[in-house]
């Protein structure tokens, strides 16, 4: 076992001796400090003659690991800043490019793909104003880069309910897929019970497909828990409307 041992840290050492070389010989390399303390323990070029050689060898390596891993995260960190302050500007298109960057050194925030959905829909939105077929491709093309970054989101984050509100109305208001933003305002509702444009979302998703009973329940439920009196006269405006038809 130990002689396994010594001849797979032998491998991993040889594998080096390349990037060892490059680096000792490019002085815009950012590693060169590891390739010069390298050589100091292999002057010739070659992997270390000792097994305490190779062993100190492994854990330069392993320390320079290690501030890489630092240093993506830190880059991660700041492609994630410059999206946010995009997004606070209006600039979508230029939050999406930074996002593409920050997703890159850290896939499993949910927070990127959240934003990055938002970011989509707004693009989308923006461009409905302008009617030509290559615009109305357009706004498809980021509905579904947007849908795709809220399903990722909820992957990484079953109980993320910005993703699951915004999922919910791109599927009510853009796509005209009523039943699957029901799924999702219902499960969102469950966690944000006081949500009042959620609920005005839940209710008009029912209307449209036809489950009457469930909006004017919708309906009552926002008007008994807003205090603002225009939501709630719209409300109950929209329950008897919808009875009136119930009933013709």
């Amino acid at each position: 076992m130990k002689k396994l041992r010594d001849i797979l840290i032998a491998v991993v050492i040889i594998s080096g001796i390349g990037f060892l070389l490059y680096v000792i010989y490019d002085s815009t390399n950012p590693n060169k400090e590891l390739a010069k303390r390298m050589a100091e323990i292999s002057p010739r070029g070659g992997p270390p003659e000792t097994i305490e050689g190779l062993i100190k060898a492994i854990k330069l390596y392993e320390e320079q690991h290690q501030r890489n891993i630092k240093d993506a995260a830190q880059t991660g960190v700041y492609w994630k800043i410059l999206a946010m302050r995009y997004n606070d500007r209006n600039m979508f298109n230029n939050a999406l490019e930074a996002l593409e960057w920050a997703i890159y050194y850290n896939g499993g925030d949910p927070f990127l793909f959240n934003l990055r959905g938002s970011c989509a829909a707004a693009v989308a939105r923006n461009s409905s104003g302008l009617l030509t077929n290559t615009v109305s491709e357009e706004k498809e093309k980021f509905l579904k880069i947007a849908e795709s970054a809220y399903l990722r989101a909820l992957e990484l984050d079953a109980t993320y309910t910005r993703a699951m509100y915004g999922l919910a109305y791109i599927y009510t208001v853009e796509l005209n897929r009523q039943e699957d933003a029901i799924l999702y305002l219902e499960r969102y509702l469950q966690i944000q019970k006081t949500d009042i444009n959620a609920m005005a979302l839940l209710a008009r998703a029912y209307f449209l497909t036809k489950s009457y009973t469930r909006a004017i329940e919708m309906y009552d439920r926002i008007a008994n828990r807003t205090s603002d009196m225009r939501i709630k006269e719209e409300a109950l405006n929209n329950k008897y409307v919808i009875q009136g038809m119930m009933y013709e």
